[in-house]
């Protein structure tokens, strides 16, 4: 039986090699630059909003499998949520990477996004899962 580990990796694998959240948006509402200087990540995150919802997100750009894996993943999360609960899902997120979290039922919100509970045991990975995170809060802190 496969552990869990392997599952969260083949998901991350997935998503870092073919990405359909990886394109350009049309009619996009906000844009927002990522930038991480230490390993040269860089994305480009779109937002469409209906409303308060969260109607369609995209992402272009370049970066380690990571990066890309969770700027994937995160799309997949958030769509069709509200900015409310978008930002409560990357404030949770954030907090399970720094590990102030780890209460299951809470995580529980973050679906597949999850798979990088363990990214804190790799320092240097950290911001990479990170960056698409980070720049939406930024984006959505910003409307």
């Amino acid at each position: 039986m496969e552990d869990l580990n392997d599952i969260y990796n083949d998901i991350i694998m997935e998503h870092s090699m073919n990405s359909y959240n990886k394109k350009k948006l049309e009619n996009a509402d906000f844009c927002e630059i990522g930038h991480n200087p230490n390993c040269g990540d860089e994305i480009t995150l779109e937002i469409k909003l209906n409303g308060d919802k969260i109607e369609d997100m995209a992402f272009t750009g370049h970066g380690c499998a990571i990066s890309q894996a969770s700027t994937s993943i995160m799309i997949d999360t958030l769509k069709g949520k509200t900015v409310q609960e978008a930002k409560e899902i990357i404030k949770t997120f954030i907090e399970m990477i720094k590990r102030e979290i780890t209460d299951e039922s809470e995580l529980e919100k973050l679906e597949n996004a999850i798979c990088f509970r363990n990214i804190s045991h790799m320092p240097a990975r950290v911001k990479c899962a990170l960056l698409a995170w980070h720049t939406l809060e930024e984006m959505l802190n910003k409307k």
